[in-house]
């Protein structure tokens, strides 16, 4: 018999996606629990997986827009899996291990180069849309596995990198697949749900909201030596480092509760106060920036707190993220200087009102007790909407934020 398998409902508002990747082929045989597909909405993406067990027939193409409820394919379970052949029994060629020596089977060897080449969910999703043949590629990992620097090398080595790649012996590109000029001056490809809600709410961003941004720089000095201090301690109790957001994090409650209009949003015509402090932060993976929430983070220790980030920051470079994750937030913190942004304006993640902007730490002479002292300086950003926070709240939220990283005693510091 014939199941039926339909796109689920996999958050409220979304009512479509993407099939991006099909993990498994039409006339494979699935168990339950295997995943069959990835499907990309504009929010996250997720793994669904086979219900029942047996033949699939996949009925749309990779890159293919469908609805929620759609039908993409198939599962024949009156058909059972294939029995496993046994492995044939080699001669001992010449100078082979004599009888009663171990020797490994041919079985075995093939087993053990499987497992080399085991691909992690990133690994995966890399060698797939990029068209990579695994076996040609080099592990540089545990017992040969391959590592995401290994693909992604390859990838370039290769010509085959997403932003600018088509095979042109393809006479005729598939849904959401690239698209190469004749000239191959240009290659045109679908932007992925992701990219498009990203673009979306930018845009929206700007046209909705009246946004400013005022500056500050902190003196990071203080910051560091009590990391440097108390990260083999802190390591050592929590199994996490001690980083430098967890200190922002707190810094921003602190500022929040200092100035609760920033801690707001407008909707409608009505103002609405949150009491509680959900703080997202700004994640930058593969397919775009996605902002996961810190819940409660005015609650939680130090140590929880890396554990939160840790975590969200894994899974969503994994594509491991659920809808609950990224709602629902009250205050965004983003930090462009791991990538060395000196200076930026980050833009506001509606309806949230205001946005911190960390940026890169560099050493610079700086007026100290009327001498002048190299410190390592870091400029911030705050980005807010000006219909609901005026510039002085602004500052004042910002020089909060100031001071408690410049003498982090300020904090409730429990470690």
């Amino acid at each position: 018999m014939a199941v039926e398998v339909k796109i689920p409902a996999v958050g409220e508002s979304i009512s479509s996606g993407v099939v991006s990747v099909w993990h498994k082929k039409s006339g494979d045989f699935v168990n339950t629990g295997d995943a069959l597909f990835t499907l990309d909405t504009d929010k996250v993406s997720t793994e669904i997986a086979a219900e029942i067990s047996g033949v699939l027939d996949a009925l749309v193409p990779e890159g293919q827009e469908v609805k929620i409820g759609e039908i993409v394919a198939t599962i024949d379970d009156s058909k059972k899996a294939p029995e496993a052949k046994p492995a044939e029994r080699k001669p001992v060629a010449d100078g082979a291990s004599a009888p009663g020596k171990p020797t490994a089977s041919p079985t075995k060897e093939k087993e053990e180069r499987a497992e080399a080449k085991t691909l992690s969910p990133a690994v995966r999703r890399i060698v797939e849309e990029e068209h990579l043949e695994p076996e040609k590629i080099s592990g540089t990992g545990k017992g040969g596995r391959l590592t995401k620097a290994d693909v992604l090398a390859a990838a370039q080595d290769w010509g085959t990198v997403a932003e600018a790649i088509s095979f042109p012996e393809k006479q005729a590109a598939s849904p959401g697949e690239n698209r190469q000029s004749a000239d191959d001056r240009f290659v045109r490809k679908k932007m992925s749900p992701l990219r498009r809600k990203i673009a979306a709410q930018l845009v929206m961003a700007q046209h909705t909201a009246a946004t400013l941004t005022t500056f500050n720089e902190c003196d990071m000095s203080a910051v560091q030596e009590l990391r440097a201090r108390s990260q083999d301690a802190f390591n050592k109790k929590n199994g996490v480092r001690l980083g430098l957001m967890s200190f922002f994090i707190k810094a921003c409650v602190e500022a929040l509760k200092a100035v609760p209009v920033v801690n707001g949003r407008i909707e409608d015509e009505d103002f609405i106060q949150n009491n509680f402090y959900d703080i997202g932060v700004a994640v930058g993976t593969d397919r775009g920036l996605v902002v996961p929430i810190v819940r409660d983070a005015d609650k939680k220790s130090f140590a929880e707190l890396e554990r939160d980030i840790a975590d969200y920051a894994t899974r969503a470079r994994e594509g491991k993220l659920k809808i609950e994750d990224l709602t629902g937030g009250t205050f965004t913190i983003s930090n462009g200087g791991v990538y060395g942004s000196l200076l930026a304006t980050p833009i506001l993640n509606p309806p949230q009102s205001g946005i911190l902007g960390m940026h890169k730490i560099m050493p610079r002479p700086v007026a100290v007790d009327g001498k002048v002292d190299v410190r390592p300086m870091m400029y911030l950003a705050l980005s807010y909407d000006h219909r609901l926070i005026d510039g002085k709240e602004a500052v004042t939220f910002l020089i909060k934020v100031k001071e408690c990283i410049e003498d982090p005693k300020k904090l409730p510091l429990d470690f």
